[in-house]
């Protein structure tokens, strides 16, 4: 394990922003992180805990320690007949996990395929897509506590998820480091189909007959048509969350924009696709320099090459302004700034 000073951090971020980090640091094992974390040179500085770096956006230099976790391997850990449990290093590639349970014919993951990032960082935002949450197959994580080393268990009620939040963006926030996640799998699959645009992929690929390998592969054909590869444009994916409004705005809204799209939450509450509101608002396929808009999917704010990560997080205030104008709906932010 050797630290690192100066170390560029474009090829580990996937909006390609170039950035500098004074320290970094690769780990690879439990022992490794335990021994930077104890090291008197990089107590007083900040850290920054890095997976596979899709979920944040660097507006300048990071004057502190970057730990760059390595932890990789997954093993079948239990199983009954109905279900599986897998244990995965934080360091997996998620989409590596998710294709190794589909074509172990394990069910629970597979329309979360072709999600960027790591295994690690998949709890602490609850990541989803097409009607799955990450909450419906997790059963628990091990985490080392930074300022003790201790190594602490979390199970589904103690993370606190919810829609793209667990406890590791607020009140844990920092202060843990995720070490490994175990998920309880289904050997019987129950198939979910029926959001977005899964039904139409499987009929115009010619599948009658579901699997989970079908579903996979129809949200992966869906994913590559709308979204935009980061290893040719940078980009982190949904830059905003789908904002969640009262049931009587919506009405509301619906009234004055009629062809609106929405998702119920519940009785008093309903989902927006962000993607329609900034499309709407004007700003789908809009270029300024080097960063814009892409022109598929109006969510994804993308780094066409040379970007400056304040460049992109100046657009991002322009965007929730207009549509906070045009709609009275504020949006947040997905991505985390550095």
């Amino acid at each position: 394990m050797t630290v690192q000073t100066n170390v560029q951090l474009k090829p580990f971020n996937t909006f390609s922003i170039e950035a500098k980090a004074k320290y970094f640091v690769e780990v690879f094992t439990i022992e490794e992180i335990k021994s930077i974390l104890q090291n008197p040179d990089y107590q007083n500085i900040e850290r920054l805990i890095l997976g596979g770096g899709s979920n944040l956006l660097l507006t300048k230099d990071f004057d502190g320690l970057v730990i760059k976790i390595n932890l990789k391997g997954f093993e079948v850990v239990r199983e009954d007949d109905e279900n599986i449990w897998i244990k995965s290093g934080a360091g997996v590639v998620w989409h590596d996990l998710v294709m190794h349970c589909v074509n172990q014919n394990y069910a629970g993951m597979e329309n979360l395929s072709l999600i960027p990032g790591t295994v690690g960082a998949a709890p602490m935002q609850n990541i989803g897509a097409y009607g799955i949450e990450i909450k419906e197959v997790f059963e628990e994580l091990e985490a080392i506590e930074i300022a003790t080393g201790q190594i602490k268990i979390f199970d589904k009620q103690t993370c606190n998820f919810g829609y793209r939040e667990s406890i590791f963006k607020h009140e844990a926030k920092g202060k843990f480091i995720i070490l490994n996640v175990t998920f309880k799998l289904n050997k019987k699959p129950t198939f979910h189909v029926e959001y977005g645009a899964i039904k139409d992929t499987l009929t115009e690929m010619g599948i009658s007959e579901l699997n989970i390998k079908a579903i996979s592969d129809a949200v992966i054909h869906i994913r590559q048509s709308k979204l935009p590869n980061p290893a040719e444009i940078g980009n982190a994916g949904s830059f905003f969350k789908n904002p969640e409004i009262p049931k009587t705005q919506f009405e509301a809204l619906k009234a004055q924009f009629p062809t609106i799209p929405s998702y119920p939450v519940s009785e008093t509450t309903t989902k927006v696709p962000a993607g329609w509101l900034i499309e709407q608002a004007g700003w789908k396929g809009q270029r300024f320099g080097n960063v814009g808009v892409h022109a598929k999917q109006a969510l994804v704010l993308v780094n066409y090459g040379g970007g400056r990560g304040e460049d992109i997080k100046a657009l991002s205030q322009k965007i929730q302004a207009s549509v906070q104008e045009k709609f009275g709906i504020q949006l947040s932010a997905e991505v985390n700034f550095v």
